[in-house]
């Protein structure tokens, strides 16, 4: 079985699940965290590679031109298009748009299930036009959330696969600079989860709003957003 039809398979099983726990406590924060850094970077016309449900592309899609999602897995994108969502299934390393469409693409908890990244990613540029932005997420392997994930036991997403069936790369930021095609240029680095050990703990009322608000402060700070577990960076397309 190829790494692509695996991730299909993998995703279709885990859309059975995916959104049960994730209108509350962390994944909201996260959801949250994330949002904001698209729209600080993304207006006009927006692409999310790797939409999933469609969670986050509902809310890119308030106030934007247009906001387009691909997903790889139609069982996900089932639930997108209950949403009214605008759509289309496909790979994120060959995208079936034009070139320079968007005016920003954003992608997160998508890329560092993807083996051919340096391709995927001059897609996403290709799809860019001139002057816009890519908000990119990576999973972050000098942080505490890839050291606790190395420690733990695998987890069920369904009744077939566990989260150590699917392909994951952890990556250090000068390995992501080195995967943006020379169309693009390194802007920025968010850190999200920094401080975070495990999900669970935002669901304590007191160190739920005490880890939120650290949550926040590390995502931009100097000195801590590059420990993030999740690593958003941030490219802009060249003239």
């Amino acid at each position: 079985m190829s790494d692509q039809t695996l991730s299909r398979s993998y995703y279709d099983e885990f859309s059975e699940n995916y959104e049960r726990h994730r209108h509350e406590g962390y994944h909201t924060l996260i959801d949250d965290l994330e949002v904001d850094l698209a729209r600080r970077y993304c207006h006009g016309r927006i692409l999310e590679a790797g939409c999933g449900s469609g969670l986050i592309l509902r809310r890119l899609a308030v106030g934007a031109k247009q906001a387009v999602g691909l997903d790889l897995s139609s069982g996900m994108l089932r639930w997108a298009a209950r949403r009214g969502l605008s759509v289309a299934q496909g790979s994120v390393d060959a995208l079936p748009f034009p070139d320079e469409h968007f005016d920003g693409v954003v992608s997160f908890k998508v890329l560092a299930h993807v083996p051919p990244i340096e391709r995927a990613l001059a897609e996403l540029a290709r799809v860019t036009r001139p002057g816009g932005h890519l908000v990119l997420e990576f999973y972050n392997r000098h942080s505490l959330r890839t050291a606790i994930k190395r420690l733990k036991a695998p987890t069920s997403i369904g009744s077939t696969y566990t989260d150590d069936d699917v392909f994951t790369r952890y990556d250090a930021l000068d390995d992501v600079k080195r995967y943006l095609p020379p169309s693009v240029e390194f802007v920025a680095v968010h850190g999200v989860r920094v401080f975070t050990p495990v999900a669970s703990i935002h669901k304590v009322p007191v160190l739920r709003d005490m880890f939120a608000a650290a949550e926040r402060i590390a995502r931009d700070a100097p000195l801590l957003r590059q420990y993030g577990g999740f690593m958003v960076v941030v490219a802009r397309k060249r003239h």
